[in-house]
């Protein structure tokens, strides 16, 4: 077997080709190298938590329609079944409940009741901003 000074220089050679990725295209050091990125890149997700996960939201089974404002931002119309009638901040805040999982952190400026000719409130038009 062969030790020495030689030994520990091919190897220490070796390691420096790795981390400087200094080996011929189609060599078995290439080869090995090019796996054990493709391993890591497939397995590490199976091993490794990341964190990476989106937040799961599970919007409430309404009908909600999108709108452009004309201003710029967005118009939601809310069925009127999602929320319960009440003062001003339980409106607000059943309205976010339902708006948010669909559009993300935003402020409700203002909201108005639509209702057919009968004088029924069928939904509410809400105008809002992202913050």
């Amino acid at each position: 077997m062969a030790s020495g000074p030689g030994l520990a220089s091919n190897a220490w050679r070796t390691i420096r080709g790795f981390i400087l990725w200094s080996h011929e295209r189609g060599s078995i050091q290439y080869d090995v190298m090019v796996t054990l990125i493709l391993l890591f890149v497939f397995l590490s997700p199976r091993i490794i938590n990341f964190n990476d996960r989106p937040v799961e939201r599970n919007p409430p089974s309404t009908a909600v329609m999108v709108y452009p404002d004309g201003a710029g931002g967005l118009l939601y119309q809310v069925d009127a079944h999602a929320v319960h009638p009440g003062n001003d901040d339980s409106m607000r805040n059943q309205l976010l409940l339902v708006i948010e999982p669909i559009s993300g952190e935003i402020s409700i400026s203002r909201y108005e009741p639509v209702t057919d000719p009968k004088g029924k409130i069928t939904s509410y038009k809400v105008w809002v901003e992202r913050q």
